[in-house]
């Protein structure tokens, strides 16, 4: 595999990411524009698996139509011909690899999903710790870019590794002590507490990103810390425990 010096510096841009002492959620979320520039592609999705629902969960993205996500979320992930299969893989691997382009376009996922937000071209990488996969990145091009070579996939696997190790650290950091209400508001940032208020009120991450003036990553790396910083979940555990 031959890098350009464009793409050498973006690997590295990655790498440094994946060194970072970030959380879970932002190093996702981090990996997505990164990763979009090194692969020449469009869309970027990443979730974590959840044993006991059997499910993806958690997701963060990039140019994607989050309605569209949550229909995946609630219907599509069930009736999914590629990801189950692609999950299974230990290395980078693409929709094709699993699923032929003519069986693909004529499923109810790509009809119905897919194609709404306009990915044609996947390729995909989970991050497994043992039997346990902890995290995946889903990288996506529209029509006009074509399928995904031998070279990208190399690449995904040149970062494999060390994204594996990152999550995995991520994994292993100690869950902060419970605190009270009004010691756990102090534990945020302003802007995090800013986020988790809207978030108590019901809006959805692209109407709080609109309220505040900030991206919808940015809403969701926020969210993405107070979880953390609270040691919960899921949003109506970091209500309860703010007491908002």
């Amino acid at each position: 595999m031959v890098l350009t010096d464009r793409q050498a510096a973006q690997l590295a841009d990655v790498l440094r990411t994946l060194a970072e002492p970030y959380g879970e959620h932002e190093i996702r979320a981090r990996l997505g524009a990164q990763l979009l520039a090194l692969l020449d592609a469009q869309f970027y999705a990443s979730f974590v698996w959840n044993p006991a629902t059997q499910s993806f969960g958690r997701e963060v993205h990039l140019h994607m139509d989050p309605a569209n996500l949550l229909r995946y979320e609630r219907y599509y992930q069930y009736h999914d011909p590629i990801t189950p299969a692609m999950q299974r893989h230990r290395r980078a691997v693409r929709a094709s690899d699993v699923l032929s382009r003519a069986e693909l376009v004529r499923s109810e996922f790509f009809n119905d999903f897919l194609a709404r937000d306009g990915l044609h071209w996947g390729v995909n990488l989970y991050a497994w710790d043992g039997d346990d996969n902890i995290g995946d990145m889903r990288v996506w091009r529209d029509r006009r870019h074509g399928d995904f070579g031998a070279n990208e996939v190399a690449l995904l696997e040149l970062i494999r590794p060390a994204f594996v190790a990152a999550l995995r650290r991520c994994r292993g950091l100690e869950a902060p002590p419970v605190a009270a209400a009004g010691n756990a508001q102090a534990l945020l940032s302003e802007r995090e507490r800013d986020v988790a208020r809207l978030a108590s009120c019901g809006l959805a991450d692209k109407e709080i990103a609109r309220r505040l003036g900030i991206s919808l990553t940015t809403v969701r790396t926020h969210l993405g810390h107070a979880f953390r910083k609270l040691g919960v979940d899921n949003r109506m555990k970091l209500v309860q425990r703010l007491g908002l």
